[in-house]
């Protein structure tokens, strides 16, 4: 995230808007009213005044504690969190429409179901300016099965957040095949500004993290299922091992590392021994192989290494595991000489 008084502030703030006062509504509203921005959090929902009322307090309450505990982590001042909380306006669904028509920037959040996302799309749409961009936060539907619902295709992509939406960087940004391309550039320097990650992803189910995750977090289930070990001895070696190296080195980055040859052999094995195919490595694996790309030694695999400083990157990365070691603790005094 942003400072309060980050860069958001040298220029005139966006007007956000958020369909649905969910949980990633309310971690977007958080990310943007931190940042400086107006954010109108919208609930579309029909509901009296009392249960209206009760949501929005509940919603406000929730911001309200957010802002509270990132500020006791260090994160900003406590005594600027009823500034920020005032930037975020709960509204009940009679004033989505005038809402939306201010919005330079509309993130729909409602639950992942197919035909409420198109109908909240469609709605929202119709009452937004022509020149506002609209953006789904789905984690499963791919951009083209909903921008047919959408007035403007062209000012519509998918922006996937990850939950806790104000503290994981990443937003995996999908655009259609309408979608313009300043529409896209645009969404991506708002979220730079405001402190995300966003990491441009083709149109394809399961976008790169919640395709990785599902099976990372199947094959968990599975060893604890066949009686490999305990679910928690399963995270805390997730936690301790796969987590610890790929929270500072990616996932391809570590292939190349290692070499391209350890995976195909690794998977050759490991789909024998289980007998499963899910273990076989994909044909690129292969293909560079073949080609010679076998990773950091070569000069080339995932990543064009003969471009870097490979000395100076790896010893990097090496500083940032040394670093994670004393924050988790882990780290142990030398032995001293023998007498």
């Amino acid at each position: 995230m942003v400072s309060e008084t980050g860069a958001s502030e040298a220029r005139v703030a966006e007007s956000i808007a958020a369909l649905g006062a969910g949980r990633m509504g309310r971690g977007i509203a958080v990310q943007f009213a931190y940042a400086g921005h107006q954010v109108a959090l919208l609930d579309l929902k029909p509901r009296d005044a009392q249960a209206f009322a009760a949501l929005r307090d509940a919603a406000l309450a929730e911001i309200a504690e957010t802002l509270a505990m990132l500020a006791e982590f260090g994160m900003g001042d406590a005594a600027l969190v009823p500034g920020i909380l005032a930037r975020v306006t709960v509204l009940p669904a009679a004033e989505a429409p005038a809402a939306l028509v201010r919005a330079d920037i509309v993130f729909e959040g409602v639950p992942e179901i197919l035909d409420l996302k198109r109908a909240a799309l469609a709605e929202a749409s119709a009452a937004m300016r022509p020149d506002a961009i609209l953006a789904s936060t789905t984690s499963t539907i791919m951009v083209d099965d909903l921008s047919g619902a959408v007035v403007h295709p062209g000012r519509f992509l998918n922006a996937h957040w990850l939950n806790p939406a104000y503290l994981v960087p990443l937003v995996e940004v999908s655009p259609g095949a309408a979608t313009e391309p300043a529409v896209t550039e645009r969404l991506m320097e708002l979220l730079t500004r405001v402190g995300k990650v966003p990491v441009r992803c083709a149109a394809s189910p399961g976008f790169i993290v919640p395709r990785v995750q599902a099976l990372a977090m199947n094959e968990a289930a599975r060893l604890v299922e066949e009686g490999v070990a305990s679910a928690e001895d399963v995270d805390r070696a997730l936690r301790y091992g796969f987590s610890f190296r790929f929270g500072v080195i990616g996932l391809l980055e570590f292939i190349d590392w290692g070499g391209v040859d350890i995976l195909h052999h690794a998977s050759r094995y490991l789909e024998g021994a289980l007998g499963d195919d899910r273990y076989r490595a994909p044909a690129v694996v292969g293909r560079f192989m073949a080609e010679g790309r076998r990773g950091m030694g070569a000069g080339a695999g995932f990543l064009p290494w003969a471009e870097m400083d490979v000395v100076a990157h790896k010893r990097a990365r090496l500083a940032a595991l040394a670093q994670r070691l004393r924050e988790e603790g882990l780290v142990r005094p030398p032995a001293p000489p023998a007498d």
